[in-house]
């Protein structure tokens, strides 16, 4: 079975990789395929794969090329996970967002939304030649904004693009281990959009163990999102939100310390990978050990001035480990051997949640056998969520609409409909500033 990596040279394929070099069952992906646009990352990359795959006897054949089109033809799946712009622009979208006064986050906010603007165009021209090179192939989509891009794809691919995600299973998980429950026999009531959803409930043994863990000041406070947003804001929500909420719930105090910070998340993450791939060109760097220690800086300093400016404290150890790459595994096997997993994934609505037409695609447990991710029926949401969620959905439809007629007036409608952009004037002032730096949006007019 071929698999296709669509950013291939990016830091974290070697997770996936590794995740595949742990199963050896009849179906498995047996030939990897790299695609980037740089080639000095695909050689960085290919190395750190070629020292894990080191005394692996059946590990999978891993080529690279340049050439997408090459990439894509024959494959079974498509894993794409690109980031237009490079880390440069993520660092530009958090600077002038920031110099407004508001978010410039990748996937939250202003620079969400300059990150979809860019993106999307890219990812509809992917979508169109896998439906042509590779039309049974199956998409999986990690490339941020995820629930955005993966709508883009879904209009040209239909179903066989499935977005996903590992902020939900890592909250998942904590609220299992908190309960004292195996993370595998829980069953997560969550729902909502990408980086915008709820745990409502943790059911094991049929049972719905949330309001303990709500009633319970010290469990609340012994595990991340407890800390980040305190007791008593998740008692009176009722819910466990995922942590991108923070962004939303206290924005003032995100923005403020992203503002004090000494330099942005991207700034820190293009500074930090540049020493990265400039040392695993040296061939006498052994790539492995480099990428590890290199790993572990960038894990234990996520989302660093959300917990400073809650008193969160440091990550745990159990949360260092990312989590994104067994969900992409699990859902390669659950459709090529039908084997049938549960899954929190982003699939179109389909009548899930009533607020939200059937092609909007949201983040929701599904069941996953041969013929792709069925969304479970779900309660609907509470109305200050529902608003919410309905909010963000209307600007990923106007940044949907700007991408598709490159109006320039549908993108200012995109950052001023936002709630955590609080002036239409602030609005054109982000398109001004994004599309003098970005040559990606230069199809605005």
């Amino acid at each position: 079975m071929k698999l296709t990596i669509l950013g291939g040279g990016g830091f974290r394929v070697p997770l996936v990789y590794g995740a595949l070099l742990g199963d050896h069952a009849d179906g498995r992906v047996t030939r990897v395929v790299l695609h980037d646009v740089d080639a000095g990352r695909l050689r960085a990359i290919a190395r750190v794969l070629a020292e894990r795959a080191a005394g692996v006897p059946d590990a999978p054949e891993v080529t690279a090329t340049t050439d997408l089109e090459e990439a894509l033809r024959g494959a079974d799946f498509v894993f794409s996970a690109i980031r237009v712009g490079g880390l440069e622009g993520r660092a530009d979208d958090e600077r002038i967002a920031l110099a407004e006064g508001v978010l410039g986050q990748e996937t939250v906010g202003a620079g969400g939304i300059a990150f979809g603007l860019r993106t999307v165009p890219v990812a509809v021209d992917i979508a169109r030649r896998v439906a042509r090179l590779a039309p049974d192939a199956w998409v999986i989509n990690f490339t941020n904004p995820a629930g955005l891009v993966t709508e883009a794809m879904s209009r040209h691919l239909g179903d066989r693009v499935i977005g996903i995600c590992d902020s939900p299973v890592g909250l998942g998980r904590r609220v299992a281990r908190v309960l004292g429950a195996r993370p595998a026999e829980a069953w997560v009531d969550y729902v909502g959009l990408n980086h915008l959803g709820w745990v409502r409930g943790l059911r094991i043994a049929g049972r719905d163990e949330l309001p303990r863990l709500l009633a319970d000041p010290v469990l609340l406070g012994s595990f991340e999102e407890g800390r980040l947003f305190g007791a008593d804001w998740l008692r009176s929500l009722g819910a466990i939100p995922n942590e991108y909420l923070h962004y939303y719930y206290f924005n003032r105090e995100a923005v403020h310390a992203y503002r004090e910070a000494g330099r942005t998340r991207g700034a820190f993450l293009r500074d930090q990978q540049a020493g990265f791939y400039a040392g695993v060109a040296d061939p006498a760097v052994p790539a492995l050990e480099l990428w590890d220690r290199t790993r572990a800086e960038r894990e234990a300093t996520y989302m660093a001035e959300n917990r400073e400016a809650a008193g969160a404290g440091e990550r745990e150890a159990e949360d260092l480990s990312g989590g994104y790459e067994n969900v992409a595994l699990a859902l390669m096997r659950a459709i090529a051997r039908d084997e049938r997993a549960t899954l929190i994934l982003n699939v179109r609505n389909r009548g899930t949640l009533a607020a939200l037409d059937g092609d909007a695609v949201i983040e929701i447990p599904c069941l996953v056998d041969a013929h792709g991710a069925h969304p479970v029926a779900v309660d609907p949401l509470p109305g200050h969520a529902t608003g919410l969620v309905c909010a963000v959905k209307a600007v990923e439809r106007e940044v949907l609409d700007a991408a598709r007629s490159g109006s320039r007036t549908a993108a200012v409608k995109a950052f001023a409909l936002h709630p955590l952009v609080d002036s239409v004037n602030v609005a054109r002032r982000l398109v001004d500033g994004y599309t003098a730096v970005h040559p990606g949006l230069a199809y605005l007019r």
